[in-house]
């Protein structure tokens, strides 16, 4: 069973520049979980992809958070410019649809993490205009914007001033990593659809990065989804494909329609994903698991494209 796929996060570009960020790996035959020749199995492909910064790593990593957000944002375009007859930049819901259509696969860039511009809203604009589509608050840190999963503590006014221009600015606003506190701040001021990007639901494992009931429920009310995280560690104990079926299932409980519900990996970010998987190319496993389980082949496309085509389009147009 094969769908396009639309996946919302990925560490892909941090996982090309390594640790040190200066290992320029190619996405054609990556290692990782992603890469061109993984994308060419697949019926279709949009990659959301994480430039990644935060300031827990100042002491430990040999460039800055500014030098790790300029050196992201050029293996990116260097992945474009490389392999033009199989990737394409996006920045919007159109571009996908082009891109699909003539059977380029879609890169779209996003945010995690914002000290890599000093959690800035002023720069947002400019951001916008270089090309991202989605930013987040904070990783694991507590900083000047709100607090983290980790660390609790609460949306500060300057949180609510990025949320403001985020939104302003043709940019969907993520709250994974966020904390509880300050997922509920960006609900009280949040304009346009909300998403968490690579979320999963608490309810099944209950772990500080998944969403409860009332937070999957506040993003649907928002026009928002969540995007189903790969990684073990916010899955289950002995994670495999039915693992995730159950997080997907039991959100559906709570929105029967399915229009909230997409697909964040957070592939080339964990250690380890669900048993059976290798990478990308693994997803339409999930798809038959769904089938299987008497999900119809429409919702399954909703569930693995157009509901994040869907934000995208109110969001970045």
């Amino acid at each position: 069973m094969n769908f396009p796929v639309f996946d919302l996060h990925c560490d892909t570009l941090s996982h090309l520049l390594g640790r040190n960020m200066e290992s320029y790996g190619s996405l054609k035959e990556s290692d990782g979980h992603i890469s061109l020749s993984r994308a060419q199995k697949l019926e279709g492909y949009a990659q959301c992809f994480a430039v990644f910064t935060t300031d827990l790593w100042k002491d430990k990593s040999p460039v800055s958070p500014v030098q790790a957000f300029e050196r992201q944002i050029v293996q990116f375009q260097r992945e474009m410019n490389n392999d033009p007859q199989a990737i394409a930049m996006a920045y919007s819901a159109d571009d996908v649809e082009r891109n699909l259509q003539n059977g380029l696969m879609s890169g779209i860039l996003t945010i995690e993490g914002p000290a890599g511009f000093d959690f800035d809203p002023a720069l947002l604009q400019d951001l916008s205009q270089v090309g991202f589509r989605m930013t987040s608050l904070g990783w694991n840190e507590k900083n000047v914007l709100t607090g983290s999963n980790v660390t609790g503590g609460g949306l500060t006014d300057q949180g609510r001033e990025y949320v403001k221009e985020a939104q302003k600015n043709k940019m969907i606003v993520d709250v994974s990593h966020i904390s509880d506190e300050g997922f509920w701040g960006i609900m009280d001021c949040a304009e346009k659809p909300v998403i968490a990007s690579h979320s999963n639901s608490r309810a099944v494992h209950n772990h500080s990065r998944n969403l409860t009931d009332e937070m999957f429920l506040a993003l649907c009310q928002t026009g928002g989804l969540t995007g189903i995280n790969m990684y073990t560690e916010f899955l289950g104990e002995k994670a495999n494909i039915e693992t995730v079926c159950d997080h997907i299932c039991h959100f559906l409980e709570l929105d029967p329609t399915g229009t909230h519900i997409a697909l964040g990996g957070d592939l080339d970010g964990c250690e380890t994903i669900p048993e059976g998987m290798g990478g990308i190319d693994d997803y339409p496993m999930i798809a038959v698991a769904l089938q299987k389980r008497g999900l119809e082949d429409k919702m399954i496309r909703n569930i693995f494209w157009n509901n994040a085509l869907e934000v995208m389009r109110k969001c970045c147009t």
